[in-house]
């Protein structure tokens, strides 16, 4: 697969480039940069000095590639489509929020756990946030079960790699290193295609699943998001407090929560607690349950660079290009 880059000299770009320059069937043919044209790639990601002599460029040669990843800041993609035209038959993997909620757009949201069948036969796929990839991970059985039938509490603590390589107040070492505090109560960008993808499972009958800010009611139950600022530099560890129906046991809930990642080739569930140094630099997810009189207990965990952004989305261009899912991607995580 010859492969073109978008916004490469960016983290998920970086990240992105390391992932390809190992992958057995895909050859990156161009690294647009506009700012750092010219330059290689190694000196401005310099952990891959010895790893490539390619360079950044200013020039965009759609006609020379089978796919193509924008790794763009959110609302850029849509706006970078309207200047320039890519050829129909070049796959877009697009990892901003541009397209990922359903409207008049043929982007399929690329979440293999329950749209695999979709993204093998799309065009054009919509990389799922990385806070959205992890929670939703995490609730999808439930919804499938019908079981969120109550407001769900919903706690995410992620890193600072996931607000992009530009410094910010709330990003240079000083102010997080030791530091912890929350951001987007209630109101996260990502609450919407989580809530959208629980729906899309959920089991008829049970309510709608909506933002605390969305239209609530007898008929409706809200995902309450707390996202917090951590002092490390990448994943993300969510937790979920689920109330459980009185006609629902523990044991039933654990075995249909094992049933729905059987097949999943990243997703895995866990009889033990987990952490978050259990998937840092893989494509993993992993899922855990506790029971605790009538409420589970869920935690989740992912790499917010990789099973949140660019690993996911090669995992995409995979499944799109029909080749084995896994390629590329057997990462193994650090025992320290």
């Amino acid at each position: 697969m010859r492969v073109g880059i978008l916004g490469a000299a960016g983290y998920t770009g970086g990240e992105l480039i390391r992932l390809l320059l190992n992958h057995p069937e895909a050859e990156i043919v161009f690294a647009n940069s506009e700012s750092n044209a010219g330059n290689l790639i190694a000196d401005v990601h310099e952990g891959l000095y010895g790893d490539t002599e390619l360079r950044f460029t200013g020039d965009m040669p759609f006609d020379s590639v089978d796919v193509v990843f924008f790794c763009f800041g959110h609302g850029k993609s849509e706006a970078f489509l309207k200047e320039h035209t890519i050829p129909s038959n070049v796959k877009i993997i697009d990892l901003a929020q541009d397209f990922r909620i359903k409207g008049s757009h043929d982007y399929v949201y690329g979440l293999p756990e329950i749209n695999k069948a979709d993204i093998a036969q799309a065009q054009h796929v919509a990389n799922p946030g990385c806070f959205a990839t992890c929670v939703q991970l995490g609730l999808l059985p439930a919804a499938k079960m019908g079981i969120l039938t109550h407001d769900v509490i919903v706690n995410g603590i992620t890193g600072s790699t996931g607000a992009g390589q530009k410094p910010g107040a709330t990003t240079h070492f000083s102010w997080r290193n030791n530091n912890l505090s929350v951001y987007k109560v209630f109101t996260h960008q990502h609450l919407y295609e989580i809530c959208q993808s629980l729906n899309q499972v959920r089991s008829e009958g049970s309510p709608v699943i909506s933002s605390p800010l969305g239209e609530l009611n007898d008929k409706t139950v809200s995902i309450d998001f707390i996202p917090y600022r951590g002092d490390f530099a990448r994943g993300i560890f969510v937790t979920e407090v689920v109330y459980l129906p009185e006609s629902i046991d523990g044991d039933e809930v654990i075995a249909a929560y094992k049933d729905f990642y059987s097949t999943a080739a990243f997703t895995h569930y866990t009889d033990k607690a987990i952490d978050l140094k259990q998937v840092v630099n893989t494509n993993k997810c992993l899922v855990h349950c506790d029971i605790f009189g009538k409420k589970l207990f869920i935690t989740s965990a992912i790499d917010n660079l990789l099973k949140g952004a660019v690993g996911q989305a090669v995992q995409n261009m995979n499944i799109m290009s029909g080749i084995d899912e896994q390629a590329g991607l057997r990462l193994k995580a650090s025992a320290f």
